[in-house]
């Protein structure tokens, strides 16, 4: 039965004077209106790199200098070395732009991560609540005069890019100025090296195809795509990898290594750091011959030189997928008018879609990784209220818990694990000096997910070891609902996840609530935890069998908590009753939700009747795992928290039932007597 814990939410706020229940600010944030300015501990100081990035900006007569945050495979995640915007500004969120004039500096994320910019920049820098294009270019148009010019490096600028700053700029009398020699890099003294580890392949039991038989495959593409390309020029680090199998240790968190591959229908030329192929990748690509199924190992940088010269044979025609290609690659290419394009590369396309061995893969990893979730609920459960545990202790416990598990390759991203208000900020991950002590009066978020050697996991769950407030309890149902209501859906193959996310956001909607991050993106088999294409925004591919993507609605209230609800689903065919060629969702993420956050008045019928079938599915699936592992307490700790919902009456109407039956009592009491 519900409890009426409004009843108590409500004396306890007249007792404080607090109505709101919210958590007061911490004074984390910086405060540049006082004299001298505020500034947390997680500040850094960046007068000096502004000033030795000024001198260099001088000689080159540029008026402006942007510094995008990712590198030259446009990559989501980026190597330490590739890291220029934390260098130059001390943020260090994984989407941002920063602009250096000679007066000025400012930087622009999205909402994910302004709290955390204000925890992190010093006031050199402003900050700007946007990520767009047409933003920046708007500031840079006021900063700039007109027939200034704007430096950038063509190898950091995506082909859309340069062409929304372009159309931007040029129209207002201000032009780009392309750099190749990264300003950025010539102040960074001890910008970081690349790693020294060696590139691994991938062992025969985890792979159904060959690289020969997926060069092949891609090959075909090619010559039956329209426009006859003769080549094929692959930049995202995820594609060489996924191509031959291969995989290295370049970025953390990702099992990816620099590279490029340029594919003809004779040759294969693959561009990486030569010296960490060993004798026995080398015999596995088949380096010492020459010929359609024989790899020819090319340094990294030649990559540049070698494309101009294939490039300028006349029957050339190179096939690139612009979403990847960086602006520097792209233009020698355009300028011979060489060019084939689309949107994504056929590498990605194919790889989105997973075999039935890569499939199995994701599904087993999912299990093992479960059980390492399932023993960090429970440990918390038991820890938390002796009040010795923080935000890093949890994380650190779930990584040992999944390194313990079977072809464990480490975490797949920086665990969050989030209490209180360091909850409300999506993307947080504790440091120690941000490092909170959870407490059981406090809501707790943690986003963590694995590497195996098949597969990559990604899960969140949204815990309260104490009362939560009746505002928690219904936020959190609403984003269950969300989720729910997503993964249950049946629809035409081919339909885009865009054009169904709102489901997940229709129960927050209803009520005024919202969250300001996307609802899921791909998922890789020992890749990249965020693998795009696939995913519910509106440049993602349609949907088919074979596909997975996470489904991770939310809701954050700033400075008091946060709530993210995240599973990992396949998509599958459903079976309907009278059309065929529909698809569906199967989640594949295997721990319980907290049933003390779940609201179930809230839910409809079939809400409860699909997660009653989904807690069924746990049962099935970890019961046996729990035991193989000799994990019984949290076998014992998963069953109990799987046990069947009941359909209830809501919380208001059980507690008014009992103030009547109280009412009633008394009244009785009373003519009695």
């Amino acid at each position: 039965m519900p409890s009426c814990s409004w009843l108590s939410a409500l004396i306890l706020a007249a007792l404080t004077g607090n109505p709101s229940g919210a958590v007061a600010s911490e004074g984390t944030e910086r405060n540049c209106s006082l004299s001298p300015p505020y500034l947390p501990s997680t500040v850094v100081n960046t007068a000096l790199q502004l000033q030795e990035l000024r001198e260099r900006m001088l000689p080159l007569n540029i008026y402006a200098y942007i510094i995008p945050g990712t590198d030259a495979h446009l990559s989501e995640y980026i190597a330490p070395r590739d890291a220029r915007v934390a260098f130059m500004t001390g943020f260090t969120g994984s989407a941002a732009t920063a602009v250096v004039t000679p007066t000025k500096a400012a930087l622009w994320t999205d909402s994910r991560y302004w709290l955390q910019a204000e925890r992190q920049m010093d006031c050199n820098w402003s900050l700007e609540q946007d990520v767009s294009v047409s933003s920046v270019a708007e500031w840079l148009i006021s900063e700039v005069p007109p027939g200034g010019g704007i430096g950038f490096d063509p190898f950091l600028f995506s082909i859309k890019m340069h062409e929304s700053y372009s159309i931007s700029l040029e129209s207002s009398g201000r032009s780009l100025k392309s750099i190749p020699a990264n300003l950025v890099d010539q102040v960074w003294k001890e910008r970081p090296h690349i790693p020294p580890d060696n590139l691994t392949r991938l062992p025969d039991r985890v792979i159904q195809r060959t690289w020969q038989m997926k060069v092949e495959l891609i090959r075909n593409q090619m010559r039956d795509h329209p426009h006859q390309p003769t080549a094929l020029l692959l930049s995202a680090l995820d594609e060489t990898a996924w191509l031959f199998n291969l995989r290295g240790n370049d970025i953390p968190y990702n099992p990816f290594f620099y590279s490029y591959t340029l594919i003809t229908m004779d040759e294969i030329w693959v561009y990486l750091h030569t010296d960490r192929v060993t004798e026995e990748v080398r015999e596995y690509l088949n380096t010492s011959c020459v010929g359609f199924l024989c790899a020819q190992l090319k340094q990294y940088e030649t990559v540049v030189d070698d494309l101009k010269k294939y490039a300028s044979q006349p029957d050339a025609k190179v096939w690139i997928g612009t979403e990847y290609t960086n602006y520097a690659l792209y233009e020698i290419i355009k300028n011979q008018d060489k060019l084939v394009t689309s949107t994504y590369s056929p590498v990605l396309m194919t790889k989105a879609v997973k075999d039935e061995t890569e499939q199995q893969l994701l599904r087993d990893a999912h299990v093992r990784d479960a059980a390492a979730v399932i023993q960090l609920l429970m440990w918390l459960e038991k820890a938390v209220p002796q009040g010795k545990e923080t935000e890093l202790t949890a994380a650190q416990y779930v990584n040992q818990c999944r390194s313990k598990q079977k072809d464990s390759r480490g975490p797949s991203f920086e665990t969050i694990s989030a209490s209180g208000p360091n909850a409300a900020l999506a993307h947080y991950s504790p440091t120690a000096e941000t490092d909170r002590r959870l407490t059981a009066d406090e809501m707790y978020l943690v986003d963590s997910g694995g590497q195996y050697l098949g597969g990559t996991t990604d899960i969140t769950r949204t815990v309260h070891w104490g009362t939560p407030t009746a505002m928690q309890r219904e936020a959190f149902t609403r984003v269950l609902k969300g989720n729910i209501e997503i993964s249950r859906s049946i629809f035409p193959a081919g339909t885009r996840g865009a054009n169904i996310e709102m489901l997940a956001r229709r129960a927050l909607w209803e009520v005024g609530l919202n969250y300001g991050h996307g609802t899921g993106h791909g998922v890789g088999n020992y890749f990249g935890v965020h693998e795009w294409p696939v995913g519910f925004q509106s440049n993602n591919i349609p949907f088919r069998s074979g596909m997975f993507t996470s489904i991770e609605p939310g809701y954050y209230k700033e400075n008091d908590f946060g709530i993210r609800i995240e599973d990992v689903v396949v998509i599958v065919p459903a079976y309907t009753k009278y059309g065929s060629n529909y698809l569906t969702f199967d989640t594949v993420s295997l721990v319980p939700y907290d049933r003390k956050l779940i609201d179930i008045s809230l839910l409809s019928s079939e809400q409860l009747l699909w997660l009653n079938k989904y807690y069924e599915t746990i049962r099935r699936l970890m019961s046996p795992e729990l035991d193989r592992q000799g994990l019984h307490d949290e076998k014992e700790w998963m069953l109990k928290n799987t046990e069947p919902l009941m359909e209830s009456q809501s919380s208001a109407s059980v507690c008014s039932s009992s103030l009547t039956l109280v009412a009633l009592v008394i009244f009785l009491f009373h003519n009695i007597i």
